[in-house]
């Protein structure tokens, strides 16, 4: 693997991590690392349950190009203030929530950071990076989406998971929705199949998660179940993609089986200035976190878009 471990286990000396307030006061975890190449500003969101260590090596190489790079746990994981009382729930009453804590980030770190300005998201981030988009709650000069949330994988018709999501999540929001790993799954399944091939990166999750507990997250809640589905149909409504005027690159897999790759595809046709590129069936969810093999192409790809939509000022 290209990547070293101290790299990936490690934070740079010159990052700094803090917690900054959102617009009413909740903490925010961020990890913050200028640069002087002068490339301009790359801001990053995570996955449900994600962790910004997850991401140490992707930042690691927009730094080294030149980039200034600040990366930011969402409101209720990670390192950043939990919701409820417990800590292994991700919960949330409204993606709208998240969509502000977004708005209200952006406007500061755009203000304070050299452009040009771009904001990437995966899975989940990358849904609320599009629905920020889509709301013009923010004005990137482009943005990248890794495997983008836009709608489950699986073979359950939207209105019914509607129903189910929307039934469960006023009856029991806080409640887990399902015990085990990524999605509803045997106990003994495997979680590292639905994320990554590659051993050493899914161990460097495990790793930061052993040497700090406190950021683990596990199932999500129905209500968070009910606020996806909701979140799905702001996004997905006649004229809300076309509308967007962003450069957006949408990396992903074919392979996913943690969101809908055919609902990527859709998108990515939608967007007036969207660019796709799809790995095989044989990669996994984290596209940016699988085998060099498969990462390295979508790196590249990433450095291709940014040279060719968000030129250095």
């Amino acid at each position: 693997m290209t990547g070293s471990i101290a790299i990936r286990r490690s934070y740079p000396a010159d990052a700094t991590l803090s917690m900054t307030p959102a617009a009413d006061g909740w903490p925010l975890r961020t990890f913050d690392r200028p640069s002087t190449g002068h490339r301009g500003s790359i801001l990053w969101f995570g996955g449900r349950g994600d962790i910004i260590e997850k991401y140490l090596e992707c930042f690691a190489a927009w730094h080294d190009a030149g980039w200034h790079v600040t990366a930011v746990d969402w409101r209720g994981q990670g390192g950043s203030g939990r919701i409820t009382d417990d800590q292994w729930l991700g919960h949330i009453d409204d993606f709208e929530t998240w969509v502000a804590d977004l708005r209200y980030f952006w406007r500061a770190w755009a203000a304070r950071t050299p452009g040009p300005h771009v904001l990437m998201g995966h899975s989940m981030g990358g849904h609320l990076v599009l629905r920020a988009l889509v709301e013009k709650a923010v004005d990137p000069d482009a943005a990248v989406l890794s495997a983008p949330m836009l709608a489950f994988a699986g073979r359950t018709p939207k209105w019914l998971a509607s129903i189910v999501a929307g039934t469960l999540g006023k009856l029991m929001p806080t409640k887990r929705a399902w015990k085990y790993n990524e999605r509803p799954s045997p106990p003994d399944a495997s979680r590292q199949a639905f994320l990554t091939h590659d051993d050493d990166r899914y161990a460097d999750e495990l790793w930061w998660k052993s040497e700090k507990p406190d950021i683990a997250l596990g199932p999500p809640s129905w209500g968070w179940m009910a606020a996806a589905v909701r979140s799905f149909d702001v996004i997905d409504r006649p004229g809300a993609m076309e509308a967007v005027k962003t450069p957006v690159l949408i990396v992903g897999t074919d392979g996913d089986r943690l969101v809908s790759p055919q609902a990527i595809h859709d998108a990515a046709k939608r967007l007036p200035r969207g660019d796709l590129l799809m790995l095989g069936k044989s990669a996994a969810h984290e596209v940016l976190r699988e085998v060099d093999s498969a990462r390295d192409t979508l790196m590249t790809r990433i450095t291709e878009f940014l040279d060719a939509n968000a030129g250095a000022r």
